[in-house]
């Protein structure tokens, strides 16, 4: 099987104020809009905001985001008065996060992989 985009759908408690917060404080572009959704693209794949949700976001569940350099990425989306739960650090497992919440509370990693990182390594065998 092949797989061959990815798409992370979200039902927003409050559509207008989650679509502010993606589209304005995460600055993430529009893909293309629907009656009653809209999607961004998100790296490789997509995020989309459709209908509207009545339960706040598992604590089971994040958005992981990998930037390239996680201080600027933390210093520019403060300047857009973005609030971050977790200040940027570098984990045991070797990666640098910073976390945020979206208006429903789903957990967002801001990743910064660094160069010496085993998942910046090519595993497969020659």
């Amino acid at each position: 099987m092949e797989f061959l985009t990815s798409r992370v759908i979200i039902h927003p408690r409050d559509p207008e104020r989650s679509m502010a917060f993606y589209r304005d404080a995460l600055g993430l572009a529009i893909f293309r809009e629907f009656p009653g959704g809209t999607v961004f693209f998100l790296g490789g794949g997509q995020l989309e905001l459709s209908s509207k949700g009545s339960e706040p976001a598992s604590p089971d569940l994040a958005l992981w985001l990998q930037v390239r350099d996680v201080a600027a990425a933390v210093a520019e989306l403060r300047e857009r008065g973005v609030e971050f739960t977790r200040e940027p650090r570098l984990e045991p497992w070797g990666l640098h996060e910073a976390w945020l919440a979206d208006p429903d509370g789903m957990r967002i990693v801001l990743v910064q992989v660094p160069p010496e990182h085993p998942m910046r390594r090519d595993s497969r065998t020659p």
